[in-house]
């Protein structure tokens, strides 16, 4: 199991964690997620056998938030 917390613009309420944690924590191979609006960061336990780094900020972007 793999932890990566990214940095990620345009998270501002409630709705941008709830749409972020679910997107990602619905891909095969993420065990969590964490949003942090505070920091603008988003935390992710995954196996990296199943699932890419690349895949998750790509799942991101597909939310219309920006990963740094």
């Amino acid at each position: 199991m793999e932890n990566i917390t990214l940095n990620v613009n345009g998270m501002s309420c409630g709705h941008c964690v709830k749409a972020i944690e679910g997107s990602v924590g619905e891909l095969e191979g993420v065990q969590q997620v964490k949003v942090n609006l505070e920091d603008a960061q988003v935390t992710v336990s995954f196996d990296s056998e199943k699932v890419t780094l690349d895949k998750i900020k790509e799942t991101i972007d597909d939310q219309g938030y920006d990963v740094l």
